[in-house]
């Protein structure tokens, strides 16, 4: 279930971690729910699993796919330089994706072209959806990056268990920068004054799990 006073086009959060079998069994001992596996992000050399988050959004633990590294590069996020889990960034669904991407720009952020990627199911399926985000994310990814997931079913609907999103805020040194951003893209978060991060908590049958 989604808090009310969270935006309503979150689309999903981001929980990295370094080690991915790890941090799900700690999830799942803390909210008595166990994340249902996501796929591989094949060329990317991450895996990830997913718990819903109510009908449109969700909450994804990625780390590193200890079975299909990637050969050349850093992972996305940053997951496989982490020491720990953290909740390293999130990401809205728009309107208009384009038209979101250009409205960020006189705001100062460049998410760069609209681009194609995907990923495997574990049955095998090949999904594909468009994206724009940068790497390292704006603002230590309290700014969301975008996503438009086309005609690929969205993953809060494909039968992942779901827990209660109780809080999601961030804190930066400069809020009103960020502010700034976020009135750009026609989105709200609480952001207040302190060091960079998010920070969510969720609930489940068996007690909460806060994300930072």
């Amino acid at each position: 279930m989604l808090n009310p006073a969270v935006e309503p086009r979150l689309d999903h959060l981001v929980f990295g971690t370094p080690d991915l079998r790890e941090t799900v069994e700690e999830f799942a001992a803390a909210t008595g729910i166990r994340p249902v596996d996501g796929g591989r992000h094949v060329e990317l050399g991450t895996r990830n699993q997913l718990v819903a988050l109510g009908p449109a959004s969700y909450l994804e633990i990625v780390g590193p796919d200890v079975e299909n590294p990637r050969p050349l590069g850093s992972a996305p996020f940053g997951v496989d330089r982490l020491v720990r889990p953290r909740l390293v960034t999130w990401c809205v669904r728009p309107a208009a994706i384009e038209e979101a991407v250009w409205a960020a720009r006189p705001a100062g952020v460049d998410f760069g072209a609209v681009r194609t990627v995907g990923r495997v199911t574990p049955a095998g399926t090949a999904l594909s959806w468009q994206v724009a985000a940068v790497d390292p994310p704006p603002y230590d990814g309290i700014v969301p990056f975008l996503i438009d997931w086309g005609t690929t079913r969205h993953p809060a609907t494909t039968g992942a268990p779901t827990v209660e999103l109780l809080s999601f805020q961030a804190t930066h040194p400069k809020p009103a920068d960020v502010a700034t951003v976020m009135d750009a893209l026609g989105i709200s978060l609480i952001v207040t004054t302190g060091p960079s991060g998010l920070e969510a908590t969720v609930a489940g049958p068996a007690g909460t799990y806060l994300l930072r």
